[in-house]
């Protein structure tokens, strides 16, 4: 009988990548999947798996628990804009947590739950454990190199970027030319690319953060296919993101895309 690590799984590959990281270590894999959300194919890959609704707090440290699961991180997204269709149907366990926070803020929520879990001896651990090899050091990605003008964008959306994840409003701004073309909130970074892109007429730059303080636990910046994608459609041009902060998903395949339409990486370094 291995090591045991549970999981709490959003949607999107990062929960299948952390499962099969895993396992190749000699993990048995506890899987509490979000309905709606997780892809089903995890039930194949994990050594147990139970289905939770969003707010479903109780039902979830129980299951670790009944299972002796004490180490447990989350994967993948959770789609935001569900949280205000009245779907979500805290449980008392939740409800009660809502009410000792003194806002809804992501990192107020996601901390307050980590704090009851490890109240019940269940520790959450970095989202990244197992990964590091997904996060980018300092540098330029791609065969396009960017120029002294390019600089001067990634300066002036950086700043605005950084302080926007300060404010925990969104962690990714496009820009054009020194002004922001837009500035994600809720819809999350894809939706804020397209849209900035749209009012840009195309040639828009996307800088995207961590939080300062960023706790790696939750939330950590993530890019993917459909991050290039949305970057494709939008007609954009430069992606920056943060260094040793920042997920990269399918790596190959993504800056090969990038380089065939001609898009600028650049991994920076807050410090």
């Amino acid at each position: 009988m291995g090591r045991k690590i549970g999981i709490i799984a959003g949607n999107g590959k990062l929960p299948i990548l952390m499962t099969g990281e895993a396992r190749r270590k000699d993990y048995d894999v506890y899987i509490c999947g979000v309905q709606g959300e997780a892809d089903e194919t995890l039930a194949s890959l994990a050594q147990k798996m139970k289905w939770v609704k969003l707010g479903q707090l109780k039902k979830l440290t129980t299951f670790f628990l009944e299972n002796e699961v004490h180490e447990v991180v989350m994967a993948g997204k959770i789609t935001k804009t569900n949280l205000f269709k009245g779907e979500v149907q805290p449980d008392l366990e939740m409800i009660k947590l809502i009410a000792r926070t003194r806002d809804r803020k992501d990192d107020t929520l996601l901390g307050a739950i980590a704090d009851s879990l490890e109240s019940k001896g269940i520790k959450l651990l970095s989202s990244v454990t197992l990964l590091g090899h997904l996060l980018p050091h300092e540098g330029v990605l791609s065969k396009k190199k960017p120029g002294a003008k390019d600089f001067e964008e990634i300066e002036f959306g950086w700043k605005i970027a950084k302080e926007m994840a300060r404010l925990d409003i969104g962690q990714t701004v496009i820009t054009k030319d020194k002004a922001v073309m837009a500035i994600e909130a809720i819809e999350g970074t894809d939706e804020a690319i397209l849209r900035g892109g749209a009012l840009g007429s195309g040639e828009v730059n996307v800088i995207k953060v961590a939080k300062p303080n960023q706790d790696m636990r939750f939330d950590v910046p993530t890019i993917g296919l459909q991050t290039i994608d949305a970057m494709i459609r939008a007609r954009a041009r430069l992606l920056v993101f943060e260094a040793r902060k920042t997920i990269l998903l399918d790596q190959n395949e993504l800056l090969a895309k990038a380089n065939q339409h001609k898009i600028i990486m650049v991994a920076k370094s807050d410090e």
